[in-house]
């Protein structure tokens, strides 16, 4: 009752219950002393108090540094402090989206592979990493890959080997889900997952595909970019194998063409484990902010 009492009063002064006897607030805002046998002055010129660029001459630097900020702040966020002292409710502004999924060990890919997108999701698989090294992380993919859904290519393909090589690089175990779409690279990272922990949702797609070169110049630069390019379908097609135990020329074969697979297809080839329709048996429902917040 005395802290609603407390708080009640402050709302109805509005802030000025902080200028004690003798002080008094300027137009700037500013708690200054009363100069003996002087009012205050309702002219906008400068005042005795001010100095060069409007500011006021604080007298007495440690009352200011204590009580000025008080009077540029609004009622509803003094009462906000004040539950922060008491009740040790959190304030501060919203997180972003990003930093809420980040904070429950959830990385999106929703983007080509290009080298901004794998700069953010390998920052984040290391972050997760020193973070916890027992807590799973969960991977949505929702990607085409290195290329865009025309087939443009817009990445290389090591941009994908760079984010394979972190997820088997980090301690925690990570969990893959495909949801839209998970074409050509961003097939094969869905399949690097841990094993009995990679799902597609029931309308995912899921695509093999070879790498597309972006070879230009004299014939002898784009015959080198070839050698490059093959070198990287096959170590796709390897990590593939690998995760799906498949051989390593079936995929290959199935790789040579466009290959679209649903979950259930995804399933049988070994790409995935599980199709899920809801997280309420393999992936937490409950957000771990909303936990430490006491929801």
């Amino acid at each position: 009752m005395k802290i609603q009492a407390a708080i009640l009063c402050l709302l109805a002064s509005g802030g000025s219950a902080f200028s004690p006897q003798g002080f008094f607030s300027r137009k700037s805002g500013l708690v200054v002393p009363q100069p003996s046998g002087q009012q205050e002055s309702n002219s906008p010129i400068l005042t005795p108090n001010m100095v060069a660029g409007g500011a006021e001459r604080a007298y007495g630097q440690e009352y200011y540094e204590e009580t000025a900020f008080l009077t540029h702040v609004s009622p509803s966020l003094l009462f906000l402090f004040f539950l922060q002292l008491t009740l040790g409710a959190p304030i501060g502004p919203p997180p972003d989206l990003p930093s809420l999924l980040l904070h429950n060990r959830i990385v999106y890919i929703g983007m080509p592979l290009v080298p901004a997108v794998t700069e953010l999701i390998i920052a984040e698989l290391l972050y997760l990493n020193y973070e916890s090294t027992t807590e799973p992380i969960t991977m949505y993919i929702n990607s085409s890959g290195t290329s865009t859904a025309n087939g443009q290519a817009v990445g290389f393909e090591t941009e994908a080997f760079a984010i394979a090589d972190v997820m088997k690089y980090v301690r925690p175990p990570v969990h893959t889900v495909a949801i839209g779409q998970a074409f050509g690279a961003a097939a094969m990272l869905l399949s690097q997952g841990k094993r009995g922990y990679r799902f597609a949702l029931p309308n995912a797609l899921i695509l093999l595909n070879q790498p597309k070169s972006q070879a230009r110049g004299q014939a002898s630069d784009i015959a080198i970019k070839a050698r490059e390019v093959a070198n990287n379908r096959r170590t796709t097609c390897e990590l593939i194998a690998s995760a799906s135990g498949k051989p390593i020329e079936t995929v290959m074969k199935d790789c040579s063409r466009v290959k679209y697979l649903q979950p259930h297809e995804a399933v049988e080839y070994g790409l995935i484990d599980e199709v899920i329709e809801n997280t309420e048996k393999n992936l937490p429902v409950k957000p771990a902010f909303m936990t430490q917040l006491g929801q």
